[in-house]
């Protein structure tokens, strides 16, 4: 193995095919959780009531925060969400929806400074037929984007390379967030 993430086909056993392998086991615990764990209990309700390294918190406002997705689609894809367990943008306080978006604002030129990357899909999911993984608490997403971070593994493999580990983005994150 070259890099200990990377297998290169011509050391596997059986006929090499030509492919690399990329190995991400830690999305077994997402899958293998299901949405039956989401409902039990509100990730976004207990992640306050960590530490900031502990609940990947990488701010925390007045009745927001913002924390590190632990299945990101990309590395240094945010989530920005109140503190109070809501369902949709509509039901959320003008408080909590202009420090939202502050947030968003502030994580969006962090993610610049700390990623260097060229663009960012923003958005949020409100229900299950949405397609939000958590219904029931309201949660924006922020995904940093590259020219060249779209490959075939999504589409094909639905797989996503991620070059980072969670606690080093988050540590660069809250580091260069303004106090």
């Amino acid at each position: 193995m070259s890099d200990g993430s990377l297998e290169s086909a011509s050391e596997l056993a059986g006929v090499p095919d030509g492919f690399q392998r990329l190995w991400t086991p830690h999305r077994m615990a997402y899958i293998a959780a299901g949405p039956e764990v989401l409902r039990e209990s509100c990730p976004f309700c207990a992640a306050p009531d960590k530490t900031d390294e502990d609940g990947l918190i990488v701010a925390r406002g007045r009745t927001a925060y913002v924390l590190l997705n632990l299945f990101p689609y990309n590395s240094g894809h945010l989530l920005v969400c109140p503190y109070r367990h809501i369902a949709t943008y509509d039901q959320a306080t003008e408080e909590e929806a202009a420090e939202i978006g502050i947030l968003t604002q502030v994580g969006m030129r962090v993610l610049r400074q700390v990623s260097r990357c060229d663009g960012f899909n923003i958005g949020m999911n409100q229900g299950a037929v949405a397609g939000a993984g958590v219904d029931e608490h309201l949660h924006q997403h922020v995904v940093p984007r590259w020219s060249a971070d779209a490959n075939f593994f999504p589409i094909i493999a639905k797989t996503k390379a991620l070059p980072q580990l969670l606690g080093d983005v988050r540590d660069a994150v809250a580091a260069a967030w303004p106090a």
